[in-house]
């Protein structure tokens, strides 16, 4: 367990670095965070299932101006977190929010009914149609659980 969380985090970091070195020549926006998953606990068909302390939910973004070419999001879990049964009946969402913090849209993941430690969702490349902010949230048995965000500015 602790090698694939390992190796996991060294493809995180790799790629967050061919990011940062690969910009183009014109203005580009890279943006990733990550927040911690508070601990947990949930019910699936009667079991009591419990996400302990050691998860982060990461979100990336890559684009120029209110043009996204990629979004993910996604949760890894280390130490005690990695130990766990997983996220059950879980989906990702990506919502978008102009400059008064008005949601206009949407764009809500498929709920996967198969339990996994590491929980990941791609979006499609978009064009929005106004600045503001871009949020990825996981749900798990319905209820949000994190929520992480960047701004979107000229």
């Amino acid at each position: 367990m602790a090698l694939r969380y390992i190796t996991r985090l060294t493809t995180a970091l790799a790629a967050l670095g061919a990011l940062v070195l690969c910009t183009a020549a014109d203005a580009q926006a890279t943006a990733v965070g990550s927040a911690p998953v508070q601990t947990f606990s949930y019910s699936v068909g009667g079991v009591t299932m419990k996400i302990p302390t050691g998860c982060m939910f990461t979100h990336g973004i890559r684009g120029s101006g209110r043009k996204i070419t990629y979004q993910n999001a996604g949760v890894d879990c280390g130490f005690v977190g990695a130990l766990s049964s997983g996220f059950c009946n879980w989906r990702i969402d990506f919502t978008y929010a102009d400059t008064n913090n008005r949601t206009y849209r949407t764009s809500r993941g498929r709920t996967h009914s198969e339990c996994k430690i590491d929980p990941m969702r791609n979006n499609h490349p978009q064009t929005l149609p106004r600045y503001g902010k871009a949020c990825a949230r996981p749900y798990v048995g319905g209820v949000r659980r994190v929520s992480q965000c960047h701004n979107i500015t000229k």
